[in-house]
């Protein structure tokens, strides 16, 4: 792959300050609330199409286990309602998240970075994480729950692409280019591990050290990490009972389809009643207490069986749109000098691409099951929220790319 070494040439010789007149000229065109066709209108509405498919989805995959809890006062629509004061929120902190530029956003990329890692120290520390199912990932806020492993996603992508502006210099020395980086991920994935959020762990280390790579980091180092990387995943499997009846029981779901493949088994039922149109939207029966977490991880097991094959293809059909345009994006980006920026952007991609990817492989049987929402459309709050303020990055990105390649054709 050429483009992290073409990006290193373009650094050495035109890097552009953070305070140039070029960043400052973006900062005084107009306001934010520009016209739609400012923007890149593939990527609102793929992004657009997720959520509201989404929010369609974990109605109808809650609806069942909403009625029969006590937890949610026997109400069908608890999951509905929730999912969509977060998905409101998620838009108004987007909405706040666009207004910046990404000169501020690069400014604040250490300090949130630190805030995260701090979160995730608070959520280890007994009496003030809480637990459930045995991972202790949530810090209770009255009547929400903060899981601080969703913003780290958004502030791995910053700080690894400020990281990446700063020390490109450094960039082919192991020692003053990817060691520090690799010392902080690997600080990050201690904490991660800890909770238990291998899923996290994973989707972060793939975001940092992606964006490295695409930043120009020596090419020999960085496959010198992937082989580690390997080597540690397996350790990590390995050393862990739980971990390892996972891999087990994805191998053969059906040799204890009642134990340790109860999940997958179920899953794969879901996607083999679907066929090629589904049962219709409503009609799914694993989502009637037999599959569990069907509203958060195994969301697109339920829109298999219910909107079959086609809805499925839907659903990839968008994450892809999505991701290619964030990619797009970024590049765009580089190519008027908005390193920072740019890098911010595939970045956001690398964290779309990779957790969808991991999620459906989950879901169809192609990856050991784990626990990894659906981006833009699995229940949960931290990461809704999450996953609209990356967009919002992400629009106001192609925004400025837009308003400075106005100005250079004027």
């Amino acid at each position: 792959m050429k483009f992290g070494a073409t990006l290193s040439g373009l650094f050495a010789s035109r890097r552009t300050p953070v305070g140039s007149e070029t960043s400052r000229a973006v900062n005084r065109l107009m306001p934010p609330g520009a016209a739609v066709r400012e923007l890149d209108l593939l990527l609102i509405w793929s992004a657009v199409g997720l959520l509201l498919l989404g929010l369609v989805m974990v109605y109808s995959a809650s609806i069942a286990i909403a009625e029969g809890s006590r937890f949610t006062n026997y109400q069908s629509h608890y999951f509905l309602m929730r999912h969509s004061v977060f998905l409101a929120v998620g838009i108004g902190f987007g909405l706040v998240a666009f207004q910046l530029p990404m000169t501020q956003w690069q400014r604040l990329a250490l300090p949130l970075f630190v805030g995260g890692v701090v979160l995730l120290i608070v959520v280890l520390i007994p009496g003030i994480g809480r637990e459930v199912n045995g991972a202790q990932r949530w810090l209770s806020l009255g009547p929400v729950n903060l899981q601080p492993s969703e913003l780290m996603k958004i502030f791995a992508a910053l700080y690894a692409a400020d990281y990446t502006v700063r020390k490109l210099d450094a960039m082919s020395s192991f020692k003053r280019g990817f060691l520090p980086m690799m010392a902080v991920i690997l600080f990050v994935g201690f904490l991660l591990l800890r909770e238990p959020d291998f899923g996290a762990f994973v989707v972060i280390t793939t975001i940092a050290f992606g964006v490295l790579f695409l930043g120009g980091v020596n090419v020999r180092v960085f496959a010198l990490l992937a082989v580690f990387a390997i080597i540690g995943f397996i350790i990590l499997i390995w050393t862990s009972p739980y971990r390892r009846e996972r891999i087990f029981g994805f191998m053969d779901p059906w040799q204890d389809a009642f134990g340790k493949g109860y999940q997958l088994s179920h899953a794969l039922i879901a996607f083999g009643r679907g066929e090629w149109f589904g049962v219709g939207l409503g009609a799914s029966v694993e989502k009637l207490f037999y599959l569990p977490e069907a509203h958060t991880d195994f969301l697109l097991a339920v829109i298999a069986e219910e909107l079959g094959f086609a809805g499925v293809v839907l659903v990839v059909g968008l994450f892809a749109v999505l991701v290619q345009r964030a990619f797009v994006i970024g590049r765009e980006a580089i190519k008027l000098e908005r390193y920072f920026s740019g890098l911010v952007a595939q970045g956001i991609g690398l964290w779309m691409g990779v957790q969808s990817f991991i999620n459906m492989g989950v879901n169809m049987g192609l990856l050991p099951t784990k626990g990894l929402t659906l981006p833009m459309m699995s229940f949960g709050g931290s990461g809704i929220v999450a996953n609209c303020v990356a967009l919002a990055i992400l629009l106001r990105i192609d925004w400025e790319v837009r308003q400075m390649k106005r100005g250079a054709g004027s």
